[in-house]
């Protein structure tokens, strides 16, 4: 995989941490930079524009979760991947991650070649969906009544008012809506909005779902029990 020119932040209050997680990546070929805080990381991913970004959930002045919310709310940051590092390894703190628009989670104490292997598969995905994007779906705009998505600029308007949705949220939504009354099975919806190489719970899709029902303000989406989802307006 080519890895050359690809940035990556790394944030963490773990000196130790930084350095080594530094040291392996930029092994692989990423140019890498570090942060010790979240104010620090916020400030950094602005002007260093990174593809991805490390971020530890316990640290000071602005812990991952809310750097992860800051960054997402600006357009330049929503088809950055993020991972999440954290001590926390309870399914209620790893579904809270994925609602800010996490792409992935690991938790600590973590070997370098596990999160090597997860960046690489997170790039994998993005490099793949891309493609596909490109040669099977030409137009960028979905329309399905009131509700406007545009896939190249990520933004969504329902009802003239403009939506702030997670990059994952987006993913989802745009998925459901680019075929509505089609039925997306659970299978099928976890591999082509997160990918066959990175691992989620069950709730996952259920989480998320919530999430865009309470941003549009209207159940869109409907769940066919023991089956899948299907989007109708």
């Amino acid at each position: 995989m080519d890895t050359k020119g690809k940035k990556i932040l790394i944030a963490d209050d773990e000196p130790d941490i930084l350095e080594i997680l530094q040291y392996n990546l930029a092994g692989e070929g990423y140019q890498v930079i570090t942060a010790k805080d979240g104010d620090e990381a916020i400030e950094k991913a602005k002007a260093f524009q990174p593809e991805l970004i490390v971020l530890d959930i316990m640290m000071p002045r602005k812990n991952g979760i809310e750097v992860c919310n800051i960054l997402r709310m600006q357009p330049a940051f929503g088809e950055t991947l993020i991972i999440f590092l954290t001590a926390l390894s309870d399914e209620k703190n790893q579904i809270h991650g994925l609602e800010t628009g996490a792409d992935d989670y690991i938790s600590k104490p973590i070997s370098p070649k596990v999160l090597i292997s997860r960046v690489n598969a997170l790039f994998r995905r993005t490099r793949r969906r891309n493609g596909n994007a490109s040669l099977s779906n030409p137009g960028n705009t979905i329309q399905v009544g009131d509700l406007m998505i545009d896939k190249e600029k990520f933004l969504v308007n329902y009802q003239e008012k403009d939506i702030t949705l997670a990059k994952k949220e987006f993913e989802l939504l745009a998925l459901l809506a680019s075929r509505p009354g089609r039925v997306f099975l659970r299978n099928e919806i976890l591999s082509q909005v997160w990918g066959t190489d990175v691992i989620v719970g069950d709730r996952t899709i259920d989480v998320h779902i919530r999430k865009i029902r309470q941003k549009l303000e209207v159940d869109c989406i409907t769940t066919v029990k023991g089956v899948g989802y299907k989007f109708e307006l």
